[in-house]
This record gives C-alpha cells, sequence and structure tokens, in this order.
C-alpha cells in the first residue's frame, strides 16, 4: 500500500469527497494523516493545495438543506469582497430547520425572508445588507466596520441601503449593533488599515476625519490626496502600507510638497495601528491641540 504522503493527482487541487478519495485509491487511514485535513462531513482536502474557496462552498453547499443561504463572510465573498469566506463558513437556515453541527460550517438559526436570499454563482446566500448586519452582530466592531467600509468603497451597496435596513428593523434582533457599523462606515476609505486607522481616532474620542481629500497649495494646484484629513488643522494622517517602500522617493517628495504649503503630517504604519493605539491616538489628539486653540479633550464613546 502506498503511504500516507502519496496523493493522487486527482485530488491535490481542491476539496474532495470521501467516495472521490475512494475511488482514487485512498484509504481511511491516509486521510487520517498529517497530508490531509477535513473541511466538512465526508470532504477533505490536501493540506498543500491551493486556496479555492469556490470549491469548498460547493461541497458544503451539497449538504445543506435546501431552506439555507450562505450568510456573514461567506455571503460577503460570493457577492465580490476580497476577504476569507472560511472562518467558519456561516451558514442561516430557519429556526425551525432540522440541521446538525458539521466541521467548518457555523450554523444560525433565523428568519430567513425569501427577499433577503439570492443567487451567487448558483449558490444560495443572503444579500449584502443582511450579510453586513448578520456580521456586525457575529464579529468585533472594528471588523464589522473594515467590512462594511470595503462593500461601500466596492460598490455592492449603497449607504442609504443600510441606513434602510437600520429604520426597517428598528426594535428587533441586531439593530442596535448594526446601527453602530452604519453610523462609523466611510465608504472612502482605500483599504483595510485605513479604515483601522480611522477607527482607532474615533474610537479613542477623536473627531471622524475626513477620508481621502484632495490637497492643494494657496494657488489652486493640486499636491496629492490624504488617507484622513482634518480640516481645521490642516493636518494630514497617512497610513504608510507594505508598498511604501517602492514609492519612498515619491511619497518624500510629496510630503515635502504638502509639508511646503502648510499642512502638517503624521505617518503610521502597521505596527503603530495594531501594535500601540493609543500612542497613534494620543500624537494626533496633541497635533490637534497645536492647532486649534482650545480644542477640547474628547471622553472615549463606547464601542458597544
Amino acid at each position: 500500500m502506498r503511504g500516507p504522503e502519496f496523493v493522487p493527482p486527482e485530488l491535490r487541487n481542491g476539496p474532495f469527497t470521501l467516495a472521490a478519495a475512494l475511488d482514487a485509491g485512498l484509504v481511511d487511514d491516509q486521510l487520517r494523516s498529517d497530508s490531509f485535513r477535513r473541511i466538512g462531513p465526508r470532504t477533505y482536502t490536501w493540506i498543500k493545495a491551493p486556496e479555492d474557496h469556490f470549491r469548498l462552498l460547493t461541497a458544503i453547499a451539497t449538504r445543506l438543506p435546501p431552506s439555507s443561504a450562505f450568510s456573514g463572510r461567506a455571503a460577503l465573498w460570493l457577492a465580490g469582497l476580497d476577504i476569507r469566506p472560511d472562518r467558519p463558513v456561516d451558514v442561516t437556515v430557519p429556526t425551525d430547520a432540522g440541521v446538525s453541527n458539521r466541521a467548518g460550517v457555523r450554523f444560525h438559526r433565523r428568519e430567513l425572508p425569501e427577499e433577503e436570499v439570492v443567487s451567487r454563482r448558483g449558490l444560495k446566500a443572503t444579500s449584502v445588507p443582511r450579510s453586513l448586519s448578520d456580521v456586525a452582530h457575529w464579529e468585533q466592531l472594528e471588523e464589522a466596520v473594515v467590512i462594511a467600509d470595503m462593500a461601500l468603497n466596492q460598490r455592492l451597496v449603497e449607504r442609504s441601503d443600510l441606513a434602510g435596513r437600520v429604520a426597517d428593523r428598528r426594535g428587533r434582533w441586531g439593530v442596535k449593533r448594526f446601527r453602530r457599523v452604519v453610523d462609523l462606515v466611510e465608504p472612502l476609505a482605500q483599504s483595510a488599515m485605513e479604515s483601522r486607522l480611522r477607527l482607532r481616532l474615533v474610537l479613542a474620542g477623536l473627531p471622524a476625519p475626513q477620508a481621502q481629500v484632495a490637497l492643494t497649495d494657496a494657488n489652486g494646484l493640486f499636491l496629492g490626496r490624504a488617507d484622513l484629513y482634518y480640516a481645521d488643522a490642516r493636518l494630514v494622517i497617512e497610513y504608510d502600507g507594505g508598498n511604501h517602500r517602492t514609492r519612498l522617493v515619491e511619497d518624500n517628495r510629496r510630503q515635502n510638497r504638502l509639508l511646503n504649503a502648510g499642512y502638517r503630517m503624521l505617518r503610521f504604519t502597521a505596527a503603530d495601528v495594531l501594535g500601540n493605539p493609543d500612542a497613534v491616538a494620543s500624537q494626533v489628539r496633541a497635533a490637534l491641540a497645536l492647532a486649534i486653540p482650545g480644542f477640547p479633550g474628547n471622553r472615549r464613546p463606547s464601542a458597544a
């Protein structure tokens, strides 16, 4: 018998069923080895296989009740959002559905009106507004806002659609958390880390900065675009991502143009935003206090 490291070529590119593995010549002991990972009922993948989220969702869908729909991150991935859909895969089923726990799947028993279910690539999924509303309840506030920013920026949904859902569901399950997310979204955010930087400032009690603002000199000549901007203080807040190093020369020239035109600038990296957010907020607060006479101390608002 071939050892556990043998992987038939037809099983190397994504999820496969137990029946497919047996047809390819594997036995149960091989599937239980470290070479394979169980990702669902009688569904496996080779640990070195390239990720194929669609094949994973398709494999899961074959064992879901017809009344169910992918939801949360999985539904938003199917709609085109660049996020992982499988941490774990969220599936919503009606409250009276008879389903049991399954590996890699998190079931949610909730009402599932027909108008909130759509077809994406042949799979049933909750609509984008419904999916974002669910994410607001299942995820931490920051993560929910980051995902909503992405959906708005990619025009998968309009802010008015989200506000309308909040109004329509006043007093119902999850609406309070969703309203908080909708209040904090910024459709102009260009990246998840820009969203996180903005949120760290707002949740620290600072005013919400403007996003993606075109900056000009005294003659109206365009100098650059600010990630975040406080107009009263002429304070530019920049997030330096992984590609900053490759753009270093042009970024430095742009910064010099802005400083010469009377703008002030603070730059932060992922290490700052994720590792020391209190220091980020403190530096921005100090810069605002220097530029704006009588700038008030702000209390940290609730993140609930």
